[in-house]
């Protein structure tokens, strides 16, 4: 049903998609499932996400550790705290870990780097890192200290849209980090948020078309949650009245994304208790990313409220993440879980 229109990868296409209803919503996500069982197989990769720090420079409108909430109780771990949680993944069969932070451009780029190095020599982890907009040297340095990815969400394909929600910073300038990171040999990450206020399903389609022009190697999408510290806090999603838009979305970026890696994240929870997460797994995505927070810092790194496993230990986080995994017939997946598309370039390369 999608699969001749999809070849051309149009908005006019993505927008038909995203309307689906009924037997052709059926076929979407049927179609979208078979397309990541073909080329990602039923592995699902389990990446453990640190967040170690929730200090920030910046000022975005709709998230909890903006620079101006002053009800957040700041932390940055330590770099043995880091290395302490890196560990323990690995003990616990993990391969990835996800470094996330606020941003502090050049407060902590050295130690950074120092903390992927020790990473690298103490685990066997793929490193992956999520700090916000840097120049192309620091992603440099950081590639060359031993990471392997690199995560940075462009939000929104709008202009307007983006410059309003992130004072001080445009579009363009996120979208040549993205650049930088490419063109470095990085494994790259994107996405958006589904349903920010002022968001139109055109700019929806906008932004599933702009994650394949970048050719990302993976893509992490979830609903918009507003948080009530915000100056966004009475807003509502565009979508509040349609959340099914949150699956056919993920659905058309595994369409038109057959090779990328696409994550359940944890706001697909939130907004579906218990199921969200589930239903992402079986609509295309093939990532789950469990937090490996230490406790302690939990409650202090909430960009949106009802984030799940908040009280939770890593362990039990975990745990819980693997039964879902086998409740779907699915298996763990094995090694650090690298980008297909990296893979088909090395070996073309190669020949």
């Amino acid at each position: 049903m999608c699969s001749e229109d999809t070849l051309h990868y149009t908005k006019e296409v993505a927008l038909r998609l995203l309307k689906s209803e009924g037997q052709a919503l059926k076929n979407l996500y049927r179609e979208a499932d078979e397309v990541r069982q073909h080329e990602m197989g039923d592995e699902i990769f389990i990446r453990g996400i640190v967040e170690f720090s929730n200090m920030c420079s910046n000022n975005c409108l709709y998230c909890g550790i903006r620079v101006s909430n002053k009800k957040v109780r700041r932390y940055s771990m330590s770099i043995d705290e880091i290395i302490e949680a890196a560990i323990s993944m690995e003990q616990n069969r993990l391969s990835t870990i996800v470094l996330q932070s606020g941003e502090l451009p050049g407060i902590r780029d050295r130690e950074i780097g120092e903390i992927i190095r020790k990473i690298k020599k103490e685990t066997s982890l793929a490193v992956t890192v999520s700090v916000g907009n840097r120049p192309k040297e620091t992603y440099r340095y950081w590639r060359d200290c031993g990471m392997d990815r690199y995560f940075l969400r462009f939000e929104t394909s709008d202009p307007e849209l983006f410059s309003t929600l992130h004072p001080g910073c445009t579009l363009d300038e996120r979208l040549a980090c993205l650049d930088y990171l490419r063109d470095l040999g990085i494994q790259t990450g994107s996405g958006f948020m589904i349903g920010l206020p002022g968001e139109t399903l055109d700019v929806l389609a906008g932004n599933i078309l702009l994650c394949r022009e970048i050719d990302l190697d993976m893509i992490g999408v979830g609903p918009y949650i507003p948080h009530p510290d915000t100056p966004l806090k009475d807003s509502v999603n565009a979508y509040e009245r349609n959340p099914e838009i949150f699956f056919k979305t993920l659905a058309v970026l595994r369409l038109f994304n057959p090779e990328a890696h696409i994550p359940a994240t944890t706001a697909f929870d939130a907004v579906f208790p218990g199921e969200g997460r589930t239903l992402a797994l079986q609509r295309g995505a093939n990532i789950f990313m469990p937090n490996n927070t230490p406790v302690q810092y939990r409650k202090d790194y909430i960009l949106y409220p009802g984030k799940p496993g908040v009280d939770e230990a890593p362990e039990e986080c975990l745990e819980r993440a693997i039964e879902r995994i086998k409740s779907l017939g699915r298996s763990l997946g094995k090694g650090p879980g690298h980008s297909i598309k990296t893979r088909l370039k090395e070996e073309r390369f190669k020949v």
